[in-house]
Order: structure tokens, then sequence, then C-alpha cells
């Protein structure tokens, strides 16, 4: 009924820039939340940032020199661009969404599937 579905990821040479897109579709109301988790290989899934409603933003303190996370209302759409990587930047790459569906008054959070980044030369 609802989907976040993610693109960009692979592999990227150190130093260089990764951009990620990911959009929700399905009986949507409203999009209240919208942004990038990531989970590297045993480690926990860290918050990379968030967009709120009115677009303002909320990154993890390691990440925010790095990182832009920007969203499009309209079209319920989120994209993370992300600069100077690096081999810890290695993860899984999980889009998340907390939003109202058709017929609720609750929000609910929604993750994507993920998309996997590496870095390496």
């Amino acid at each position: 009924q609802v989907q976040l579905v993610e693109s960009g990821g692979g592999l990227v040479q150190p130093g260089g820039s990764l951009r990620l897109s990911c959009a929700a579709s399905g009986r949507i109301v409203n999009v209240i939340d919208m942004g990038w988790y990531r989970q590297a290989p045993g480690k926990q899934r860290e918050l990379v940032g968030t967009v709120n409603l009115s677009g303002s933003a909320t990154y993890s303190d390691s990440l925010k020199a790095r990182s832009t996370i920007s969203r499009n209302n309209a079209k319920r759409t989120v994209d993370l661009q992300m600069s100077s990587l690096n081999a810890e930047d290695t993860a899984t790459y999980y889009c998340f969404a907390r939003l109202v569906r058709t017929g609720d008054i609750r929000t609910t959070n929604y993750w994507g599937q993920g998309t996997q980044v590496t870095v390496s030369s």
C-alpha cells in the first residue's frame, strides 16, 4: 500500500560523492518526515539526516558537514547528496518516511529496501 523506492548507490571512489533518491508512493495523505539512515556491516543503523514538512533538516553531527538532504513535497521525494566519501561511508543506505496513510489519523514509519554504497578504489 505504501512503498519507498530508492535509487542511486553503487561503487564510489574515495573522495568522491554520492546522490541517492527516494520516492514514496501509495495511499498517503501526507509525509511528515523524510530522510536517510545507514547501516554499516556489524554496526547499528544510524541517522544521516531527515527533513520535515516545512523543510527544516536534522543531520547527524558527524555527517552534517558533508551531507545535504532535500525533499520535494509535491513529488514525495527525498534526495541525499554526500561528498568526500571514505571507506567508513560504506554501508547500506535506507530511505525513511514518517507519514499518514489514507484512512488513518496516526503517523506510521516506513523504510525502503536499502541501497548499497561501497567506497573503494
